[in-house]
């Protein structure tokens, strides 16, 4: 008996409309409209059964999701609700009784399964698209706006915003990379019959279906298509949505009040909070975040569908209506959204020059130890040097130039000012980060 749950997609507030119309039950229906449709073709070319049965059904309009319930309350079947529901919608009613012919359940829901999430993942694909060009251009456009690295969330050295949003662009294009390859892997439909050995259905029928619908049949399936395609697919929309959090807390960070580097866009009119008017919050960042884990909670309850009893039952069918629209859909959404908190997203140069020179010249501790290294000292000297000097740098704030200096001095140590001058110079850490952007100028 096929499970009885209807599609339980995520909520309409984050459901835009392409995608939604894709899980919809009308559409779903359309989709076994037209499996059921093409199977009948291959029967009728090959004689199995009647021409004249083909057309009539295919002008039938599908069924409609409440008939199709209201049958179903009755049946506890929703594959058999919807074929008797279409088969009212058939006239002569005759020619109904052709349909489904030598099929079992799951050949049509898997089928049409594989379609459905074929069309989601073209719908996902052009997002992605989008998003890698969004992420491309403004990280070119940032290529020389000075910021500092961060490390553990503490100042590390010299780098440049641009920098950072290329290595968002460049994952977020390998992660639309993989859902392409992750495609071809749930594109696979299956026409067998009873635990799959065609007993009742020719594989010529399975080949004219699966050929008419784009999709691949699969190599061996037992009644169901085992479900490692579908989890590949459901991985690759959680890493996508995984990266979406990744530029959202990069975002979230720098809207910090300490911080203030950079900021969502904020609509006139809008409001950041119910009792403190000042505020901003970065509230597109923190649903990106939240979002993300609806897409990765998807990950284990549709791998466990992985091990059936068998060659078939269906402690599948319930998780997967609810998790496979629930991780298209959200992805979908996080796509959109990223894609607007980057399009609009505020970046504060002069803001992030400052927050580089705030900790009055600590950032430069590496390139200092390098540089009197390669003048002669030992490392151990030169360490125990530079560290005591910053120490004094970060407990009192005076410049670390300055308390350097000064610790040379007390320890007999000459240095190059005119030197240090040349290698504290922030843009002097960025100049070989050209061919990075040569690259990211390459990715599409």
């Amino acid at each position: 008996m096929a499970d009885t749950c209807q599609n339980g997609p995520v909520i309409e507030r984050y459901t835009l409309p392409e995608i939604g119309r894709v899980f919809s039950d009308a559409h779903k229906y359309e989709l076994w409209c037209r499996v059921e449709t093409l199977v009948m073709e291959a029967h009728a070319a090959a004689g199995t059964i009647p021409a004249d049965s083909v057309e009539p059904v295919r002008q039938a309009p599908p069924p409609t999701p409440e008939r199709v319930a209201e049958i179903e309350a009755v049946t506890q079947h929703d594959v058999i609700a919807f074929l008797t529901a279409w088969a009212d919608n058939t006239e002569p009613r005759e020619a109904a009784k052709w349909v489904h012919f030598g099929m079992t359940s799951s050949d049509l829901l898997d089928t049409a399964l594989a379609a459905q999430l074929v069309e989601a993942t073209d719908i996902l694909l052009a997002k992605a698209d989008t998003l890698v060009a969004t992420l491309r251009d403004h990280a070119l456009e940032h290529q020389e706006t000075l910021r500092v690295g961060r490390t553990h969330g503490i100042h590390g050295e010299p780098d440049v915003w641009g920098h950072r949003v290329a290595d968002f662009a460049f994952a977020m294009a390998r992660s639309r990379d993989r859902l392409r390859r992750a495609r071809e892997s749930v594109g696979v439909m299956a026409i067998s019959g009873p635990v799959g050995t065609y007993s009742n259905i020719d594989p010529a029928v399975e080949s004219y279906v699966a050929e008419r619908l784009g999709l691949r049949r699969a190599d061996v399936s037992t009644q169901v298509v085992i479900r490692d395609g579908i989890s590949e697919w459901v991985s690759a929309l959680a890493i996508i949505a995984t990266v979406c959090e990744a530029i959202a807390l990069e975002v979230r960070h720098g809207q910090r009040t300490e911080v203030r580097e950079l900021w969502e866009p904020f609509g006139k009119g809008q409001k950041g909070s119910s009792a403190m008017p000042h505020k901003k919050n970065p509230i597109m960042s923190e649903r990106v975040a939240g979002m993300a884990r609806i897409v990765r909670a998807q990950i284990v309850p549709v791998m466990e569908g992985i091990p059936l009893w068998h060659e078939r039952d269906i402690s599948h069918s319930s998780t997967e209506r609810i998790a496979l629209p629930d991780a298209a859909i959200a992805t979908d959404y996080l796509l959109h959204l990223t894609n607007r908190l980057v399009t609009g997203l505020v970046v504060d140069a002069e803001r992030m020059r400052a927050n580089l020179d705030s900790t009055h010249g600590l950032i430069y501790s590496s390139t200092v130890v390098s540089e009197l290294i390669e003048g002669g000292l030992s490392r151990e000297d030169v360490y125990a040097l530079v560290q005591t000097a910053a120490m004094r740098t970060w407990e009192n704030g005076t410049p670390f130039r300055e308390t350097l200096r000064e610790e040379a001095a007390s320890r007999d140590i000459e240095l190059d000012e005119a030197r240090l001058d040349e290698v504290c110079r922030p843009e002097r850490f960025v100049e070989r980060l050209g061919g990075v952007f040569d690259r990211l100028k390459n990715l599409s």
